[in-house]
């Protein structure tokens, strides 16, 4: 019994792993501009079609070089396709979401635009690539360990180590560094802030480069994690991202981080205990339970509006 409970804590942290990367994402750009990005999913989804061409490019699967061992590819892969994908996050922001944020117009029409842009994310990988899935190659041989009878493999480790990093250097960044105080600055008053001579435009962009790189980073190890990828993949695990985000308190680094495991805790338990078909339904009821009783979130502060 303790070894089942010890081996579902494993896989809990590893699902959970992927929910608290993506949900930095959702609660980096909610914390800047107040702005829900629900296309940060399919972002998510881009993210491992980048990472699966990158790899294959690297590996030398389209008859270029001779290729790359695997270990060097996914030493190259990952800082390539956070970039990469950071492009595309940003791409949406100038296209979309800044001349609307220029304009001044209400918050549901940008809310619109991340939604229309997501399924434009969508649609247009459909179109240029296929409905066909696409199977992620192998970069490192997986290596199978037994702890106290709990098995353990090396992704599951890199996995869940690659999600605390992240957390700790996208906390040391907004924190201690001066692009982070602009950071926090503009959360707390962006329309001041350009008074006081900081550039609130590259923040922004900064924001979307942070957030994005990490939907990317989350869609490379989901990919060799789970080595089958679809133009839909990053629809409903986006949903649940946010929704984890939220439950954590919507704007918390912390917060976001924490929600990501507490809902693949949640999600791991309810499989362990009954048919797989009644996961979403007994944890999205935990959730709502959860925000019932606490509305902003387990580290969500409620803001006061000044009128």
């Amino acid at each position: 019994m303790l070894q089942s409970f010890l081996q579902n804590i494993l896989n809990a942290l590893q699902w959970g792993s992927f929910y608290s990367l993506i949900a930095l994402g959702y609660c980096l750009v909610y914390g800047v501009l107040l702005l829900i990005n629900f296309a940060h999913g399919d972002i998510f989804m881009v993210g491992a079609y980048i990472a699966f061409y990158c790899c294959m490019f690297l590996l030398g699967k389209f008859g270029v070089f001779a290729g790359l061992p695997g270990w060097m590819v996914l030493a190259v892969a990952v800082p390539l396709t956070m970039v990469l994908t950071a492009v595309v996050g940003v791409t949406l922001e100038r296209i979309a979401y800044r001349p609307l944020r220029r304009k001044g117009v209400n918050r549901l029409y940008v809310v619109i635009t991340a939604l229309m842009c997501g399924l434009i994310l969508e649609n247009g990988n459909l179109a240029l690539l296929g409905a066909s899935r696409k199977s992620f190659p192998t970069l490192v041989p997986i290596k199978v360990f037994e702890i106290f009878g709990v098995t353990v493999t090396n992704i599951k480790l890199m996995v869940i180590g690659v999600a605390i990093l992240s957390f700790l250097l996208l906390h040391f960044i907004v924190t201690r560094t001066k692009i982070g105080m602009a950071m926090r600055a503009i959360s707390y008053d962006r329309f001041a802030v350009p008074l006081m001579g900081i550039p609130a435009d590259t923040v922004i962009v900064f924001t979307f480069v942070l957030g994005s790189g990490f939907a990317g980073l989350a869609g490379l190890f989901f990919a060799m994690t789970y080595p089958v990828i679809d133009p839909y993949m990053g629809a409903l695990i986006g949903w649940k991202a946010f929704i984890a985000a939220v439950v954590g308190g919507i704007g918390s680094i912390a917060g976001a981080f924490a929600g990501g495991f507490l809902l693949g805790f949640v999600e791991i338990m309810v499989v362990a205990f009954f048919p797989s078909t009644y996961r979403d339904l007994i944890a999205f009821s935990i959730l709502l339970l959860i925000l019932s009783i606490r509305p902003t979130g387990l580290f969500g502060v409620a803001r006061r509006t000044k009128i």
